[in-house]
């Protein structure tokens, strides 16, 4: 060690408490603003692991596959933040060792780092959630990232491209027919605002049969978004059908290839374009912590402590925190409303914790549910109250829209709004993606994650390559 690395006398060689916050959804950004607002500079490092330095406001991306948002406008810089001085590690976490208390990560280059921490806050979210169906990964959609639902909107169009200038009649026709499998809120809106882009872009198809272009919805469940209740499913179906959606329900996909899908019942749909939307599960990096989960999520505290192990805290669609408002064993659902107050309060307690102070329970009761299904079609249930057609839409779109973190954010996405309203779509392939594949497998990174004993090893032998 030469002089200079020596440690003077004196020198104050106190550190401060290291806190990392992993992933960046609603409740992990929301979770490090608060901190970055509440902690005084020299009270602890923050530090967050994200493998983009942006926060998706993820309800909107069907209107960014359909062309009605364009992507910057729903993808939120992290570094415009006047108050913003959270490190950011350009990756994902792969592994967490709760006993070393360090967080393996993956950088965007490919290398593998470990980082320290004295206190955690697991946000890493969700992935698509998948069965064992033949062919699935390889040749369906996704709509949970930025890129996918960018590619989803070339690829989409240039079936309309490719049928156009096709002379086989079978080629065409497998080419307009779109399936979409999930009748929850993401696949409900996506295959709305998906079918209106493309009834809108036939127009500009002369040579196109409008009657060929087919859209079917399909889940294995009984009912159309259930958590909407009878009337407001009921509704949402029967505007969809209006539309010459064809709703299955009780089906599901049997096998899937590259020009057809085999549906659960016997029928073989000729179909370029199968979009998986069919729930979420946690994200795989809650596997590599050893600990108790709760159907694939983290089981937690009403406090959203990890029970047994100190500073650690989990949150949002990765978490099972228990719903005291409801009671009765009941977990919060992942949905953003909930996913943004549990970041702000997680803050809370991260910092009670680090000051000494007792941590709270999170207690909120839902404020309802809204689905924008394109134009002046929506459904919404705020506090209980059942709407249709342009007041939802209304709602929608004003909850959406002041859910947005930023200012900038809030103009371009009305700015959008109004363009589309006014001056109607744009039919325009980027591009940028077309020589890349782009299904669940080349999107979800599903093999990037260490399991608990690889995690172990891994920090076993970096601490002992450290000494």
């Amino acid at each position: 060690m030469s002089e200079a690395d020596r440690p003077r006398k004196g020198m104050d060689t106190v550190t401060r408490p290291r806190i990392l916050v992993v992933g960046a959804g609603f409740a992990g950004v929301k979770c490090v603003r608060r901190l970055e607002r509440r902690l005084a500079p020299d009270e602890a490092d923050l530090t967050l692991v994200t493998p983009f330095s942006y926060q998706l406001y993820l309800p909107l991306l069907p209107q960014v596959a359909s062309g009605v948002l364009t992507p910057q406008s729903v993808a939120l810089s992290l570094r415009r933040s006047e108050r913003y001085r959270t490190r950011i590690i350009p990756g994902g976490a792969i592994g967490v060792d709760l006993r070393a208390k360090v967080c393996v990560i993956r950088t965007i280059d490919g290398e593998v780092v470990d980082e320290p921490y004295d206190y955690i806050v697991l946000a890493p979210g969700s992935v698509t959630r998948t069965f064992d169906i033949p062919g699935l990964t390889d040749h369906a959609f996704g709509l949970k990232s930025l890129a996918e639902a960018a590619y989803l909107r070339d690829h989409v169009i240039s079936q309309l491209d490719i049928a156009d200038a096709s002379h086989d009649p079978a080629e065409r026709a497998s080419r307009l027919q779109f399936v979409v499998v999930g009748g929850g809120y993401a696949g409900t809106e996506t295959a709305a605002c998906l079918q209106r882009l493309t009834h809108a872009a036939v127009k500009r198809y002369p040579r196109l049969d409008p009657g060929l272009i087919k859209w079917h919805l399909i889940d294995i469940a009984p009912k159309l978004m259930p958590e909407l209740g009878e009337n407001l499913g009921r509704s949402a179906q029967q505007i969809l059908t209006r539309r010459g959606i064809e709703i299955s329900l009780g089906v599901s996909i049997a096998k899937a290839g590259a020009e057809e899908v085999t549906f659960t019942d016997g029928r073989v749909v000729p179909t370029r374009t199968l979009i998986w939307t069919a729930g979420v599960v946690a994200s795989p990096l809650i596997g590599t912590l050893g600990a108790e989960t709760v159907r694939g999520r983290l089981a937690v505290n009403a406090d959203m402590c990890l029970p047994g192990h100190d500073g650690v805290f989990a949150l949002g669609d990765s978490a099972a925190v228990p719903d005291v408002a409801k009671g009765d064993g009941a977990v919060c659902p992942p949905t953003a409303q909930h996913a943004l107050r549990q970041g702000r309060h997680v803050a809370e307690n991260v910092i009670a914790t680090l000051r000494g102070l007792p941590t709270r329970q999170y207690v909120h009761r839902d404020l309802g549910l809204v689905v924008d299904l394109g134009g002046k079609d929506a459904v919404s249930k705020p506090l209980g109250i059942e709407l249709h057609g342009v007041p939802a839409q209304a709602v929608a779109r004003g909850y959406h829209w002041s859910a947005l973190r930023t200012g900038v954010a809030k103009t371009r996405v009305m700015t959008n709004w109004l363009l589309n309203a006014v001056a109607g779509d744009d039919f325009v392939r980027t591009g940028f993606q077309a020589h890349r594949p782009g299904s669940l497998r080349d999107f979800e990174y599903l093999d990037a994650y260490l399991t608990p004993e690889q995690v172990r090893a891994h920090v076993g032998e970096a601490g002992r390559a450290a000494r």
